[in-house]
């Protein structure tokens, strides 16, 4: 039997809320959209460039998005010391570029860790809280400019995710 990706119940972002719950509720949605764009597909259809000379993938966006959980949450907010899940030094962009060997169905498992694991990072903490740009070291950002870049950076790659999954089988949506 062939894997397929699962599919993926959508919570949409509260109309009314607090400040901390609309980050954290649009944040949950547009991970949730970006799995929800590769639900039924199979690896190799996740695998598929969206055109040429592009080598954009939805599984590309999966792996380069939890590089990005990893990135801001645990990285330059709590201060880990982590390697990078697909880049290395001979493969800067690795989560786009080194798609062709790789297991899917490890690979959306991996993000949903991530995003669990950036959640448990960012609970109890304020948004208040600040921590060392990671290019001037000198400059303090808070934890609400990580939600608020990590929103917008979905958004963007949600738009790509929606034009690669219409391509593969015609598929569109929200």
């Amino acid at each position: 039997m062939t894997w397929t990706a699962p599919e993926v119940t959508r919570t949409r972002a509260p109309r009314v809320a607090d400040e901390r719950t609309a980050l954290e509720g649009w944040l949950g949605f547009h991970r949730q959209t970006l799995l929800h764009k590769c639900t039924g597909l199979t690896s190799d259809q996740l695998k598929t460039a969206s055109v040429e000379p592009s080598n954009l993938t939805l599984l590309g966006l999966v792996r380069h998005m939890a590089e990005v959980e990893r990135w801001w949450f645990r990285t330059c907010f709590a201060g880990e010391t982590l390697p990078d899940l697909y880049n290395t030094d001979e493969y800067q962009d690795g989560d786009f570029d080194l798609v062709a060997d790789a297991d899917a169905e490890s690979d959306l498992a991996t993000f949903v860790v991530e995003c669990d694991l950036a959640d448990r990072t960012a609970a109890g903490r304020s948004l208040d809280d600040t921590f060392p740009s990671p290019r001037s070291p000198e400059l303090r950002m808070d934890l609400r400019w990580i939600y608020v870049h990590m929103i917008e950076e979905y958004a963007r790659h949600n738009g790509h995710a929606d034009l690669i999954r219409q391509r593969i089988d015609g598929a569109t949506g929200e």
